[in-house]
């Protein structure tokens, strides 16, 4: 398949807060088109979960199993079950057209960067720390301390933010919205990808 009829593979990750779930949901409702890359779990399907749309349900077996033979993009454990995402699911949708779009934390971004560098990575940004902690002491859910590490937490992943390709700063989620599309446009229109298919037409011409 020429480059230009793959999908692309589009990475959105960020501190914990910015609003990384927010911005995918508006976005996927403009596009409906836009494929949500579905995760892999070890824990058990919560009442109206589907195996396929919300999560891939996994055994501990079989999910250490798929990390010995290489078949996840990123994967971590998080209070004693299993996360990651599935290459397959991932490869077949890039390989039918679409594209797909990765929400996800920053360490499993940078994983995803080593097994899948032409993906396109982009880093939600807040308008500053202050925004940041605001949001995340608005859900009322965090305490004082785990507010403080979750902002420790946040400096250190905006100091990765040179491994990006591109920064989203998340300030309004319209605007947030509209600029990941003009990226998403942008992706699809650079010149490596083009280049393949006016080649196989003018073949096809001679």
């Amino acid at each position: 398949m020429d480059m230009a009829d793959r999908g692309l593979l589009l990475i959105l990750s960020g501190p914990a807060g910015v609003g990384k779930g927010t911005v995918c949901k508006a976005l996927r409702e403009r596009m409906p088109d836009l494929v949500y890359s579905v995760s892999a779990t070890t824990r058990q399907p919560r009442p109206g979960e589907v195996e396929g749309v919300n999560y891939f349900f996994k055994s501990k077996e079989e999910f250490r199993r798929m990390i010995e033979q290489d078949e996840l993009l990123e994967w971590a454990e998080y209070v004693g079950n299993y996360y990651g995402t599935p290459r397959a699911f991932v490869d077949a949708m890039l390989a039918s057209g679409r594209d797909v779009i990765l929400e996800i934390e920053v360490q499993g971004a940078l994983q995803v960067k080593e097994k899948f560098p032409q993906g396109t990575f982009l880093f939600l940004a807040p308008p500053d720390l202050e925004v940041l902690e605001n949001r995340i002491i608005g859900r009322g859910t965090e305490s004082e301390e785990t507010i403080r590490k979750r902002m420790e937490v946040a400096r250190a992943e905006i100091e990765l933010m040179d491994h990006y390709d591109y920064v989203v700063v998340n300030d309004e989620i319209d605007w947030a919205c509209d600029r990941i599309q003009a990226i998403i446009t942008a992706e699809h229109l650079k010149r490596e990808r083009q280049v393949h298919k006016y080649r196989k037409w003018l073949k096809e011409v001679r």
